[in-house]
């Protein structure tokens, strides 16, 4: 569908290149579609075939398909770019809303944020109503979104775009920002390839629970890194990188 339907709608290039933050990836891996010793595809309660694929990682893979996954992450800060708003709409972040479901796409679904941030009644409102709410738990956090199925026909009946809407009912303390669980900072420190070094702080804020990390550090042209000063440290211990 390129640029024509679907979610590629809002992808604005002049609207991603000027935002806070943007990556593109392209993710390419091996998947086993049939293993030795085991069906690949397994009886479904409803009498219905559902096919399973697990990661490639042994010889008893007697089959291997290659998934392709392209992912876009892009952040808009309307706060601090001095309008002092938290509201925002997909309209005002890419100049553009969605008109039409691309027809070759099996789901297309956009989710919005609604958790609550304390026990107090709801502070913000979503507009259009989703078509669904979905709850799940996130770094040991219950999370709640508003789910939007392009897919579904009721969607585009009543108006021929869709621009969802996040409102405030009350000002919030603008001091008051939630500080996430898993959150980083990255700082250049000295100069020159001598003393010159890139330190990366990685922040757990759970009372008592453990995460695992991945780091993907984009470095870069300028700078060249030597791997073997690599050097991690936890809690005031040092940790041997593998």
């Amino acid at each position: 569908c390129s640029l024509q339907a679907g979610l590629a709608v809002l992808l604005k290039a002049e609207r991603l290149f000027h935002s806070s933050y943007h990556s593109q990836a392209v993710h390419i891996r091996p998947v086993c579609r049939v293993s030795a010793g085991l069906s690949s595809f397994l009886q479904h309660p409803k009498g219905k075939s559902k096919a399973t694929l697990s990661h490639c990682k042994d010889a008893s893979c007697l089959a291997v398909s290659w998934e392709l996954r392209q992912t876009l992450t892009v952040v808009f800060d309307f706060f601090s770019s001095g309008q002092g708003k938290k509201d925002w709409s997909l309209f005002k972040m890419f100049s553009r809303t969605l008109t039409d479901t691309c027809p070759l796409a099996s789901q297309s679904k956009v989710y919005v944020d609604i958790s609550p941030k304390n026990k107090e009644k709801e502070l913000l409102e979503v507009s259009p109503p989703p078509t669904s709410v979905h709850e799940a738990i996130v770094q040991g956090e219950k999370k709640t979104y508003a789910v939007y199925d392009l897919l579904s026909p009721s969607l585009f009946n009543t108006s021929r775009s869709l621009n969802v809407q996040l409102k405030w009912k009350r000002p919030q303390d603008s001091s008051e920002m939630p500080v996430p669980t898993l959150h980083a900072q990255r700082y250049v420190a000295g100069y020159g390839l001598q003393t010159g070094e890139i330190c990366t702080l990685i922040y757990n804020t759970h009372p008592y629970r453990a995460f695992p990390v991945i780091l993907l550090e984009t470095v870069p042209w300028y700078l060249r890194l030597y791997v073997h000063t690599l050097t991690i440290i936890t809690k005031g211990k040092e940790n041997k990188p593998s």
